[in-house]
């Protein structure tokens, strides 16, 4: 009995120090931390006949240690496998030491005057490498005569007893940043939205004469949608006159977008004592109409008027419309296609804050209180293209 405690007592020793040993070798061998990934979204000219390639960039945050593996599917958004680009799936690395690779699509060309298109190139079954980001858009550049720019209705550059004060006709291939800026982040703006806003070229782009902002099912910083939100605060305000904005908008459940101003005195008061002039918004899942409406502080708490107005046929994604609002020291007068549909005083005492100069602000949410969120009905992306702002006194 007496020996075979001690060999007891001297095994139970013999495997302690082998599992302090094996416990301090995982310690001095611990695996490296698998690096993120992320894919970006390019965009490519369309061209005519000839087929052309969109590289999408699959990102590493760090040089690979290990080799990351990944399998890709496009995935249909606006743009169709087999008509606009060429369905495209496989698999992917980024080799040890490297930081990137890259994915071609085929996109086909064509002489049709269309909007810019969209397909997104999705990561899934990601081995040793952590997914920041796994979806990608890819966006086909229409460069075919006058993007839509023929199709719907159109104002004039010259009204009488006006003058053209400021305007931006989307020239070139990116936003003036003398008269615009991007606002970014995804704290819901007061409405409990769901966008994550992006900056740069992310979710806006120009062509054609035309801008483009587009929403994206895409998680980014801890949000699953994506979109744009430009402004021409501490640049562009106006007090009074003429504003006409063209544009062809999106749809669906739980999309929202607005093109409205804010008083230039927003930083300095607050909303609403800075006042609010929606010159239009949309809700999504009701496509053929569209709401004019003025906010404004009503003793420490806010107030609100406005109308809205419908297609008799067809829905505002379907072609270009026209949104204006008519603006003097007595009245702001709401219109569609020149259709007036909503007018409000603002010679009480209580609206004093459209008698101050007010910034432009176009954007697209997506959720929030007024439009809900978005459902299985709701297809992705959904884009808002601007032919133009004009401002006349």
């Amino acid at each position: 009995m007496m020996n075979h405690k001690i060999n007891s007592k001297i095994l139970s020793l013999m495997v302690a120090f082998v599992c302090v040993l094996s416990f301090n070798s995982c310690k001095d061998e611990e695996p490296d931390a698998m690096p993120f990934i992320s894919i970006d979204s390019p965009s490519e000219m369309e061209g005519n006949s000839d087929s052309k390639t969109i590289s999408f960039t699959i990102k590493a945050a760090e040089e690979v240690k290990n080799a990351i593996t990944f399998e890709y599917q496009t995935i249909d958004g606006s743009a169709i496998a087999g008509e606009d680009y060429e369905e495209t799936s496989g698999s992917g690395r980024i080799d040890v030491g490297q930081t990137q690779t890259t994915i071609e699509v085929t996109i086909t060309g064509d002489e049709e005057v269309e909007s810019n298109e969209d397909f997104l190139l999705e990561l899934t079954n990601v081995v040793n490498g952590l997914i920041a980001l796994n979806k990608g858009t890819g966006t086909i550049l229409n460069d075919d005569e006058d993007q839509q720019g023929d199709i719907g209705y159109s104002t004039p550059l010259e009204y009488p007893d006006y003058t053209l004060v400021w305007n931006d006709e989307f020239d070139g291939d990116a936003l003036n940043q003398a008269d615009w800026n991007f606002e970014t982040g995804n704290n819901g703006w007061g409405n409990n939205e769901l966008q994550n806003y992006m900056s740069g070229s992310s979710n806006t782009s120009l062509s054609n004469g035309q801008l483009t902002i587009e929403a994206r099912q895409q998680s980014v910083g801890g949000s699953n949608y994506t979109s744009a939100r430009i402004t021409t605060q501490g640049k562009q305000f106006f007090k009074y006159g003429r504003v006409d904005i063209r544009a062809k908008l999106p749809q669906g459940q739980g999309i929202w977008p607005a093109l409205w101003m804010l008083g230039e005195n927003f930083s300095d008061v607050g909303w609403p004592s800075c006042g609010e002039i929606d010159i239009m918004e949309l809700v999504g899942h009701e496509a053929d109409v569209v709401h004019g409406t003025a906010h404004w502080d009503n003793s420490g708490s806010f107030a609100s008027y406005g109308q809205s107005t419908s297609l008799t046929s067809g829905i505002f994604a379907d072609e270009f419309h026209v949104f204006s609002i008519i603006w003097d020291e007595n009245t702001i007068r709401w219109y569609m296609d020149d259709n007036l549909y909503n007018t409000i005083s603002i010679t009480p005492a209580g609206l004093s804050e459209f008698q101050e100069p007010f910034f432009f602000i176009f954007n697209i949410a997506v959720g929030g209180n007024w439009p809900g969120s978005p459902n299985a009905s709701t297809s992705f992306p959904q884009t808002m293209v601007v032919d133009y702002v004009r401002v006349f006194q």
